[in-house]
């Protein structure tokens, strides 16, 4: 049986859970060699570089890194020994934003999101502002870890948020594998409590979507077939129902890059994300059309980005600086991970993209 990983790359003190470490690796070797392009070399043959942001559609706001669970894949390093939290009072500059900005989506990521102790305050205040469509990225199993968040799925609907879920697999065994032991039942029984309260039903407003990651190191398959899967396989196991399923690729980041040196899979997976490259997906990656905001108020062009520490190409760095004049057209900040991002039909927080 898989045993819980129940330690952060920094809790350890591993030197991959130093951003300037990842992006040595992800500069060196192979690509330093020039055995790989770089990602800048490979958008400049078809004339894609500089990659430049659109108008903001997306605020995509990272409340902080505490997390019940350590995935194995986790890009983010989160945990529970993480204490990295947003303010209110970042929060407050936040909502600012949201009031002020043309973006129509907003976007709560973690860690758990739900573990910030003003996360309940910032639902209810951005609520207000009336945005389009607003997503909490939820684990699931933060539902079932604690009495005091057994209501979630209530308060999900009071405030018509749209959840994305992370189920990696409709089975135990490859669910446990990647997040750890009894997730997949936590998992289960939050995903009925949400349809019970209508989420996921399929005339329903109330969205639940479901985000797969692949648990080794390769690419994920078609979206489509594998939402036909799942769908069949939750229902005829577990009466579940659910609206879209999105395919992501795993980035060489953090706790996957430490899994792939570990298990000696760096290179091929490098070059399976370098052979799979996709122009077509490079003009509609997330980062041309989001922003991202760290649990201390910093903007980046994407999650990604944020975890590598590499800010935005902008005189505004802050979200007290956020001027939308300033970010829209400015150049997007690259490095080799964006290969997983525009690998085969290419790879957002929303699914693939081409």
């Amino acid at each position: 049986m898989t045993k819980l990983k129940t330690q952060s790359l920094q809790k350890k003190g591993s030197d991959l859970a130093q951003s300037n470490r990842q992006l040595e690796i992800l500069s060196n070797g192979i690509f330093k060699n020039g055995e790989l392009p770089t990602f800048k070399q490979k958008i400049s043959e078809t004339s894609q570089f500089p990659l430049k942001a659109k108008k903001l559609e997306i605020l995509q706001i990272n409340v902080g890194y505490m997390c019940n669970q350590v995935c194995e894949h986790c890009h983010v390093d989160a945990g529970p020994d993480r204490k990295e939290i947003m303010t209110r009072d970042t929060m407050k500059q936040c909502l600012e934003v949201i009031k002020n900005s043309g973006a129509h989506t907003l976007d709560l990521t973690g860690g758990a999101p739900e573990m910030n102790p003003d996360f309940r305050w910032f639902v209810e205040e951005a609520a207000k502002v009336g945005i389009k469509d607003f997503i909490v990225r939820s684990n699931l199993t933060i539902i079932r870890a604690n009495k005091k968040y057994y209501d979630l799925p209530q308060f999900f609907k009071k405030h018509n948020v749209h959840v994305v879920s992370s189920m990696p697999h409709w089975t135990k065994g490859k669910t446990d594998k990647q997040r750890g032991d009894g997730v997949f039942d936590k998992s289960i029984k939050a995903l009925q409590e949400l349809n019970a309260v209508g989420y996921g039903m399929p005339e329903s407003d109330l969205r639940l979507d479901l985000v797969y990651n692949p648990s080794g190191a390769f690419l994920p398959g078609d979206q489509m077939s594998m939402e036909k899967d799942f769908k069949k396989a939750l229902m005829d196991d577990f009466e579940i129902q659910f609206h879209n399923l999105f395919a992501i690729t795993n980035l060489p980041i953090a706790r996957f890059l430490d899994y792939l040196i570990a298990s000696e899979n760096y290179e091929d997976y490098m070059y399976q994300l370098v052979e799979a490259y996709n122009p077509v997906a490079v003009g509609k990656v997330m980062c041309t059309n989001t922003l991202s905001i760290s649990w201390d108020g910093y903007l980046f062009d994407c999650d990604f980005n944020q975890m590598l520490e590499l800010p935005v190409n902008s005189k505004a760095k802050h979200i007290s600086e956020f001027n939308e004049d300033l970010l829209e057209g400015r150049n997007i900040v690259i490095s080799q991970h964006c290969y997983g991002c525009t690998a085969g039909a290419g790879s957002s927080c929303q699914g693939v993209v081409a």
